[in-house]
């Protein structure tokens, strides 16, 4: 099986590209499943989590409060780092345990994992090539705060927080630039879904 990893800065377009790859036939894990089940009630992440930051991070009902924890770390780029060093390690193990249930199941076929924080965490040496998304920073700010309802600060804050779109582009074996809209961007993904396909899997 190919392993791909595809990876972009928030607001870019990364789910919609996810989305083609799927319809493709590619097999496709959004790492935010990943993360939710890794802090579901019970787990070992969740525990850790309250152990890190507190039990305010938790409702009543013991579930985490996901509102309260990223008031937490946007703000604060140390605890960030504490939050991800946390849940990667946990992440990165359920990936690879259904990327290789994916390998007994289609060995010849692509998987694809989609993680924001690939290239951060160090996840994305585990991949056979790498795609990152991205788009004009302006475009990236009107749909952040479109989809999330944020106010122009507050979008360029969560978007300072994390690696520049330049530094991410740096990584990748293909780019999408998802600037131009939904019908240039299915078209270049199905052009890299090409590409991919001949390189075949096997691994």
């Amino acid at each position: 099986m190919l392993r791909v990893g595809l990876t972009g800065s928030i607001g870019v377009g990364k789910s919609f590209v996810a989305s083609i790859l799927s319809d493709l036939g590619c097999h496709v894990l959004d790492a935010d499943q990943t993360a939710r089940q890794v802090v579901a009630p019970g787990t070992p992440g969740l525990r850790a989590l309250a152990e890190t930051f507190g039990n305010a991070v938790l409702h009543k009902d013991g579930t985490l409060n996901r509102q309260r924890l990223a008031a937490l770390v946007f703000s604060d780029e140390e605890k960030r780092r504490q939050l991800n060093s946390i849940l990667h390690p946990f992440i990165i193990a359920e990936q690879d345990q259904l990327m290789r249930q994916w390998q007994d199941e289609d060995p010849e076929g692509i998987g694809v994992v989609d993680a924001a924080l690939m290239i951060e965490s160090g996840g994305y040496k585990r991949f056979d090539k790498l795609i990152v998304v991205h788009c004009r920073p302006e475009i990236q700010l009107e749909r952040l705060m479109k989809r999330d309802g944020l106010s122009l600060e507050q979008a360029r804050q969560r978007v300072n927080s994390q690696m520049s779109q330049e530094e991410k582009q740096a990584f990748a074996d293909y780019l999408i630039d998802t600037s131009d809209g939904f019908d240039q961007t299915r078209e270049h993904t199905t052009d890299i879904y090409k590409q991919l396909a001949q390189l075949g899997g096997g691994r």
